[in-house]
């Protein structure tokens, strides 16, 4: 009885059709000299002579015999990069189609065992048509005459009555007879050790712990059901078949192959060109989505900044050490390991380190250990769940971090960032609407300088802040603020120089502004304030001041106090006049006044002899003074204004602010 069935043939034809592939690509025949070591000429008699073996696959199971176990027939796997070569583009297309095949065909064939259980069934049936012969030759044989005693009436003419018949061909018969009772009890024989070796090894489950102790390629996983059955048969004819695919198994090996074809699609050169200066003035490549990480990246020695994103299984090798001028990586949702000589190298070079996360768990563990690290980046979602048990003690091996940002959902500054405070000097948290309660924590940052915080939903200004002596910064922006009654608490920061209150609900700015003498920028855009009071213009140091979308109708003359301004904007207000006191501010630089209730422009304008970007657009302006043409830095691209409206300054201004 055959197994040439559709479910099944289709599995067999399409082992063997794999098989073929493997053994005919030219990629796959250097890919497993890289990983194997295995000789072209080997390969080619091999498949030649099972080719010849699997055309039939019923035959098998009239030679079973006993054959070596993969434990007796040592192969040794050696890795020789040597060997390799140049592979072009075809062939590594080739190679990851073929692992593919052989992914979904394990998929697929490991979900049933149609194959072994039409196996066991055959050889059971056929165990029982080798007894049924056995008991009907056993009861009739006995019965078989070769000489046949005759009586026949026949003596009138023979002068005999009895006879004894003897048919011609009966000694052919009798020699027949016993070559058909052997051939079957051959027969039977061979199916009674099929079924003995059917119940006495587990046709179901195909392990590869030998192969995976001679190859040192672990992670060669065992396999069940048909996928094993067929190995198992496989086996029977040359057990060395099953070490050789068992390669296509495995990811490490995979992985490898993938690697050289990245390397040869990824040239030194072509990353050269993808050189580029990041917004911090590094030399920088960025690689987004590939399959893995290209060794020839390491070949870039003038490399300052390494970006990859969404990068799976990057193995950072201990070659990264050739990078000398690498001081930045950032690692945007990546599955990471480094060998540990790169980490050595990590530990004394790299500066700035960048995390994207969706887990906490996707954390490198090793970066809890760069002890030169100074800017730490940390992005990623935590549950409020996660965040309680959030651990940093290791934070405590980063001795020279400086700044340190996370942008996530803490309920609470985790208690770990405070064992790094003797040190730190920039706190970011940006917290995506989540909000943070707990602040007791920044009491302890004694030399923190800049902090931030960023869409924490806070509805005051936190108290522990008004500790923080050395703080020379603050950003409160995207929070729920609507009082800041707590402002005159700053007045003990006395290195506070930079105040950002904007994008929040703050109706009002209280008197008590004008105790913050030290500051130097001010930022209240994107508020609910309606009155400017004269206090605020106390604050006499003031070089830049943002006063943009907000409601502000007037704006007090005491602004003509502020001499150090620089930089002043009050666009998107209602405001319908500016005081001649604004333009005794000589120094400013920047003017907004665009989107409000203006009608006429002042030609004091003309005292900003500094002035280099004016923003006007969106008034009720008919004309505009002349006197611009007194604001020398002033030109057509700093100029934000209605084209008709600029049309009606004197030619000779027009010509004079469209030189460059």
């Amino acid at each position: 009885m055959s197994v040439r069935y559709i479910g099944s043939s289709s599995k067999i034809e399409h082992f063997i059709s794999i098989l073929g592939k493997c053994f005919d690509s030219p990629w796959t025949t250097r890919a497993l000299s890289e990983v194997s070591g295995e000789e072209p000429e080997e390969k080619d008699n091999r498949k030649n002579n099972l080719t010849k073996a699997t055309t039939n696959p019923c035959t098998s199971e009239g030679n079973l015999v006993k054959t070596q176990s993969l434990k007796s027939i040592p192969e040794k796997f050696v890795v020789d990069k040597t060997s390799a070569g140049a592979l072009d583009k075809k062939e590594g297309e080739q190679a990851k189609a073929l692992f593919e095949k052989v992914k979904k065909f394990r998929l697929h064939v490991e979900e049933g065992d149609l194959l072994y259980a039409m196996y066991v069934r055959q050889t059971i049936l056929k165990v029982i048509k080798f007894l049924i012969i056995i008991g009907y030759n056993s009861a009739l044989v006995s019965e078989v005459q070769f000489t046949v005693d005759c009586n026949v009436d026949i003596q009138d003419m023979t002068g005999y009555k009895n006879f004894s018949c003897n048919h011609t061909m009966a000694h052919l018969f009798s020699k027949l007879s016993i070559c058909y009772l052997c051939f079957v009890s051959v027969y039977g024989l061979t199916c009674l050790y099929t079924l003995y070796w059917l119940f006495y090894r587990s046709l179901k489950e195909y392990s590869f712990e030998y192969v995976r102790q001679e190859t040192g390629i672990d992670d060669i996983p065992d396999v069940k059901n048909d996928f094993a059955f067929m190995f198992h048969m496989i086996d029977q004819y040359d057990p060395l078949y099953s070490k050789r695919f068992a390669v296509f198994l495995s990811e490490v090996s995979e992985n490898k192959l993938k690697q050289l074809n990245l390397n040869n699609e990824w040239t030194a050169d072509k990353l050269r060109q993808r050189l580029q200066t990041n917004a911090h003035n590094r030399l920088e490549i960025q690689l987004f989505m590939l399959s893995g990480l290209p060794d020839t990246v390491f070949e870039i020695t003038e490399l300052q900044s390494l970006k990859l994103e969404i990068i799976n299984n990057v193995m950072i090798p201990a070659t990264i050490a050739q990078l000398d001028n690498l001081q930045e990586l950032s690692l945007y949702q990546c599955s990471v390991k480094i060998h540990s000589a790169a980490l050595a190298f990590l530990k004394e070079n790299l500066k700035i380190l960048r995390v994207k996360f969706d887990d906490i768990r996707e954390l490198p563990p090793w970066m809890y250990g760069l002890r030169n690290l100074e800017e730490l980046y940390l992005i990623g979602c935590l549950s409020p769940d996660i965040s309680k048990n959030i651990t940093l003690e290791s934070f405590r091996e980063l001795k020279s971090l400086k700044i340190l940002c996370i942008k996530s959902n803490l309920a609470k500054i985790p208690q770990p960032v405070a064992d790094v405070s003797s040190h730190l000097q920039k706190l970011c948290v940006h917290n995506d609407g989540t909000r943070l309660v707990m602040l007791n924590n920044l009491k302890k940052m004694g030399n923190l300088t800049d902090l931030e915080l960023v869409h924490c939903d806070l509805e005051r200004i936190p108290h522990a802040v008004f500790s923080l002596l050395t703080l020379q910064e603050l950003d409160l922006k995207e929070n729920n603020l609507k009082s800041i009654e707590e402002i005159v608490s700053f007045q003990h920061l006395r290195k506070l120089t930079i105040l950002k209150l904007w994008y929040n609900s703050i109706t009002y700015i209280p008197e008590h502004i004008k105790k913050l003498s030290s500051l130097e920028r001010l930022y209240f855009s994107h508020n609910k304030i309606e009155v400017l009071p004269s206090h605020l213009f106390l604050c006499n140091k003031l070089r830049y001041l943002d006063l943009s979308y907000n409601d502000i109708r007037f704006i007090p003359p005491e602004i003509g106090v502020l001499q150090s301004l620089q930089y002043f904007s009050i666009s998107c207000n209602k405001v319908e006049s500016v005081p001649d006191e604004l333009y005794f501010c000589k120094k400013l630089k920047t003017l907004k006044i665009g989107k409000n209730n203006l009608c006429a422009l002042s030609p004091k304008i003309g005292n900003l002899v500094f002035l280099s970007y004016l923003d006007v657009k969106g008034n009720h302006f008919e004309t505009l003074p002349p006197e611009l043409g007194e604001c020398r830095a002033l030109k057509k691209n700093g100029f934000i204004v209605e084209d008709t409206l600029f049309e009606t300054l004197p030619s000779d201004v027009r010509e004079q602010m469209k030189l460059e």
